[in-house]
């Protein structure tokens, strides 16, 4: 049973919380998906793309508007290190890999020549089908057979794959990951609330981000990277944080203020030094902007639910089953134990929790807990608190994010603020 603990202390949050463990999903062309003839037929050597226009799911296109398609997330995401060999309910035990677009796209293009997977190393592709759901904007690539375990693969969406309007995505999109070690089946990806935000460990929207730690760390569960934005324009609105290599750096100070993005930072803004230190890298601004807008919509989404209960304002302690709970005096507090989400058997369990102000987790002094344990796999029971918000939907009120100093601990994985349901 694998853990990760996080290691943010008191942290006042504007938000709505979604916490959905997925659900077993089905193969094959079903699901909706629009079936896309032809397989992936072994025997076809594998090349990967190469180039300046060659990016991960989620990274922002040189080439980009609009009008132009990119791949916005993907499953599972480049750099995991833990996915599973297989897909619950495929036949012949097959593995989905699905990429998410932000337009709606041309099935006719989306097929197993523009869309492969195969293991590192030029070898032969991986026998498959391709499909795409056009109420979702989902490409899913079906294997025909289990993946092997500890083994590492790249799937590539091609620039030929355009949209519904006839026009190619910007950038080809390459992405590797890697199996466990252990064969083990998994849940089929759903559907994410938060769309293209889904990959923000946080997000500032126009009020910028500050952290104040040096031990910080913004990353995801089970080996996923995560990415911070903010559509602020003041340069000092980024203060803290440095992303991963080509590395841009905003504002650090060694030892008082380093912030870890395992991702990247997307930001209408320059920063101190690194690739946007000259000026504002206008892709990137798109990719916040339209994570502003995803992450309000699945904000509006949650607060339309009707009022549920009151479950009290300190949730430390308590063992909850699904449902909308709302904090009538407008926040919820964990402080001084572990809250228990329990699903009661149920993979289609959703939690969500309401408030009109913010979220505290953990607190001053030695008696306050720093650190958070919860599993990482969805399970009919998940256990969080002291300074950890797995799975979620979270956005910020007006105001600078703030990460305090904490000492160090091991493991440093927490999950993000903002993560990947």
């Amino acid at each position: 049973m694998n853990k990760f603990k996080s290691y943010s202390s008191a942290r006042p949050w504007f938000m709505a919380l979604l916490l959905s463990v997925l659900a077993v999903g089905c193969g094959g062309g079903g699901g909706g998906r629009d079936p896309i003839l032809g397989t992936g037929g072994a025997g076809i050597i594998f090349a990967p793309p190469q180039g300046a226009n060659v990016i991960i799911p989620g990274a922002a296109c040189p080439v980009a508007s609009a009008t132009i398609p990119t791949v916005i997330a993907s499953d599972p995401t480049s750099g995991n290190q833990f996915a599973t060999t297989s897909t619950n309910g495929v036949v012949g035990g097959g593995k989905l890999i699905t990429a998410t677009f932000s337009l709606a796209m041309d099935p006719a293009t989306i097929n197993p020549t523009s869309f492969t997977l195969a293991p590192v190393g030029g070898a032969a592709l991986v026998p498959a089908s391709v499909s795409y759901n056009a109420a979702t904007n989902v490409a899913t690539l079906t294997t025909s057979s289990a993946l092997l375990a500890g083994t590492s693969y790249t799937a590539v969406i091609q620039g030929a794959v355009t949209s519904a309007t006839g026009t190619p995505i910007g950038c080809n999109y390459v992405w590797s990951f890697r199996t466990a070690v252990l064969a083990a089946a998994g849940p089929a990806p759903v559907n994410n609330i938060l769309a293209s935000a889904s990959r923000f460990g946080i997000f500032g929207g126009t009020a910028g981000m500050t952290n104040t730690g040096n031990q910080t760390v913004i990353t995801g569960s089970g080996g996923n990277t995560a990415d911070i934005g903010t559509i602020a324009t003041g340069t000092s609105s980024i203060t803290g944080f440095h992303d991963s290599a080509p590395s841009d750096v905003y504002t650090e100070v060694p030892g008082v203020n380093e912030g870890n993005v395992t991702g990247k930072i997307f930001t209408c803004t320059t920063s101190t030094t690194g690739p946007t230190v000259a000026a504002v890298n206008a892709a990137s601004c798109v990719r916040a902007t339209q994570a502003r807008l995803d992450a309000q919509a699945a904000y509006l989404a949650l607060v339309a639910m009707p009022v549920g209960a009151n479950p009290g304002a300190n949730l430390a302690g308590l063992t909850l089953a699904p449902g909308v709970y709302t904090a009538p005096a407008g926040s919820f507090l964990i402080e001084g134990g572990d809250l228990t989400l329990d699903a009661l058997g149920d993979a289609n369990a959703v939690f969500v929790f309401q408030m009109a102000t913010t979220l505290t987790v953990g607190g001053p002094g030695a008696a306050a807990p720093k650190a958070s344990s919860w599993l990482a796999m969805p399970r009919p029971k998940t256990s969080f608190g002291r300074s950890a918000v797995p799975r979620s939907s979270t956005q910020a009120a007006a105001g600078p994010w703030s990460e305090p100093s904490l000492p160090r601990r091991e493991p440093r994985s927490p999950p993000p603020a903002t993560s990947h349901p």
